[in-house]
């Protein structure tokens, strides 16, 4: 990739995206060519004259070659839109970044990429949803990607993790910087198994402007996009609008009628997102044979210890939720909550009041 210095350069430029990019390098040749265009000739290829300058501005301090001593030193590769190895979902995408920086190994594109995105302020049940249908969702093969915040893409990527699957992070800032810090443990074990990327250089701040330019990376980078848990006017919306911009698919997980934290999932399915209630309908979704996924539920693979626990104690003779939680010594409403979950994924039924079992 030699052309990187140059990628890397004139994407330090503001105001210069991939379209005007593209177009520089269509009059030029290349983005060397671009790179190292006079004034005029920068104007004369349709640049303004601010955005003219503000590119030989960048040019007379940027040091290309320290810049990718510090990529390698930090682990870092960055693709150029037009390398083979940008991911091609993303590529098609409107407003695709120039450069694409990487600190992973990236999974391969032979599989269904899903975004997996939601609130920061997660519920129990958000969290419990999330972690039990991104295993199964992970297990069949399907990459997991989302934004490293905290809340849904936190319990996200600890799931994909968890299942031994492939996932990617889009960053907000440099890749050199982990936010939120409280997620650094998370971070190191997923550059060994998956990947992280950004748009933004190293050393980049997560700053508030940087989060709305990082969800349509999310939504390009696959082909489908599920919101679990989101507000009104939240990230995860913006993800999901940036996906039909993008003519990917938006897929929504229902919440409690009258809570502000499911108010845009609710309204997505009724804006005509599918309605997920199951991992099964998420691989349908994305055209992945659905038997693994049953044959999971059936037997209790992907669950947590505590829910394959709950599972047990459950038969086809109705038993109430205040007895199963006595019985296993947790909270009420925890037991009631992750009843819930297990109801909307077919693993167990109400039967009447606050009695289930399991499906006969």
């Amino acid at each position: 990739m030699a052309d990187l210095p140059f990628w890397t350069g004139c994407n330090r430029v503001p105001g210069i995206g991939i379209v005007r990019l593209r177009r520089l390098i269509d009059a030029f040749g290349s983005a060397e060519g671009a790179w190292s265009a006079s004034r005029h000739a920068l104007i004369s290829a349709g640049l303004s004259a601010n955005q003219a300058d503000a590119l030989l501005s960048v040019r007379a301090t940027f040091d290309s070659e320290g810049e990718l001593r510090r990529l390698r030193d930090a682990g870092v590769v960055g693709l150029p839109w037009d390398a083979p190895e940008y991911p091609p979902m993303l590529r098609e995408a409107p407003g695709a970044p120039p450069v694409l920086f990487v600190r992973g190994v990236l999974p391969v594109y032979d599989r269904p990429w899903l975004a997996v995105v939601g609130t920061r302020h997660a519920t129990a049940y958000g969290k419990s949803m999330t972690a039990s249908l991104v295993r199964d969702v992970a297990s069949a093969g399907v990459v997991i990607v989302s934004g490293f915040a905290r809340g849904i893409d936190t319990a996200a990527h600890r799931a994909a993790l968890d299942a031994g699957g492939m996932m990617v992070a889009v960053f907000a800032c440099g890749l050199d910087v982990i936010y939120p810090p409280e997620n650094r443990v998370l971070a190191m074990k997923m550059f060994r198994t998956g990947a992280a990327v950004a748009e933004h250089g190293l050393g980049t701040k997560p700053e508030a402007t940087n989060f709305p330019a990082r969800n349509r990376i999310i939504a390009g980078l696959c082909q489908a996009t599920l919101v679990i848990e989101a507000g009104e006017k939240s990230g995860a919306f913006i993800t999901a609008n940036f996906a039909n911009d993008q003519g990917r698919d938006v897929l929504a997980i229902p919440g409690p009628a009258f809570s502000p934290r499911s108010l845009s999932a609710n309204r997505l399915i009724q804006d005509g997102a599918r309605l997920v209630l199951s991992a099964a309908d998420v691989l349908d979704a994305l055209g992945v044979g659905a038997r693994g996924s049953a044959e999971a539920r059936e037997s209790g693979a992907g669950l947590a210890p505590e829910d394959r626990e709950l599972l047990a104690r459950l038969s086809e003779q109705p038993l109430h939720t205040d007895e199963l939680a006595r019985q296993l010594d947790r909270a009420v409403h925890d037991v009631a909550a992750r009843l819930t979950i297990l109801e909307l994924q077919g693993r167990v039924r109400c039967s009447s009041g606050m009695n289930y079992v399991v499906p006969g």
